[in-house]
């Protein structure tokens, strides 16, 4: 399976190039324009993150520096035009992998984004966790973690939270996600959907709105809920 890279530039240029000539050495390469948008599109299956500093909103340091405070481990390359030694200081200390200068050489890129890969350690035994914040969904115990309580799932429950949390960009009908949970369990209704969401969210307790409802479309994973938003 091709590793999958997040480009996080403001530049559609520069996205354009990273895009081609990665997607040439068989690499599946998604293209963002904000940290906004990368921290939506972000999940467990990326391998590598080519993040421009200076972007509008929040900034490749603050993202990274984010990234790394939630033990987000995932490898970063910095592509930006700030060069300086206290630039590429900075860059290393919010967690940067490497650094690559603008103008680039596409060869360069290429290069540092291999080696980075290449150096990854071996799988750990989080490998799989769902980061949010202070939530983790522990994928070894089917359990989520939000702070320093941990919540029993049922097979069932864990099933739905992990189809939510790995797809936070869509909107799941029950039909969805019981053909996704249940697979081929027959009479199985929406109602059954909705009896276990509600049974999800009361042991999410003030986290309950990290799952929300779209009357009349389902359920979606809200990350960037509040405490006791119950949507």
């Amino acid at each position: 399976m091709s590793d999958k890279i997040l480009v996080v530039d403001d530049d559609p240029v520069i996205c354009e190039v990273l895009e081609f000539n990665l997607a040439n050495e068989d690499f599946d390469i998604v293209c963002v324009h904000s940290a906004e948008e990368a921290m939506q599109k972000l999940s467990p299956d990326y391998s590598l993150i080519i993040l421009d500093v200076m972007l509008g909103g929040i900034s490749g340091y603050k993202f990274a520096e984010s990234l790394r405070r939630k033990s987000n481990q995932i490898p970063i390359i910095f592509l930006t035009a700030k060069d300086t030694e206290n630039d590429m200081l900075t860059g290393f200390s919010v967690g940067a992998d490497d650094y690559v200068s603008k103008p680039f050489s596409i060869k360069e890129v290429v290069a540092r984004v291999k080696a980075v890969l290449k150096r990854r350690p071996a799988q750990k035994e989080n490998e799989g966790d769902i980061v949010f914040d202070d939530i983790i969904i522990n994928s070894r115990l089917k359990e989520i973690i939000i702070g320093k309580e941990r919540i029993m799932l049922t097979k069932t429950e864990y099933g739905i939270m992990r189809l939510l949390a790995e797809n936070p960009q869509r909107i799941f009908s029950r039909d969805d996600i019981i053909e996704i949970v249940w697979k081929e369990s027959p009479y199985i209704t929406e109602r059954t959907v909705d009896v276990h969401i509600t049974r999800l969210r009361k042991k999410l307790g003030k986290k309950a709105g990290l799952i929300s409802n779209r009357p009349g479309f389902g359920y979606r994973f809200n990350a960037f809920c509040d405490d006791e938003d119950k949507l």
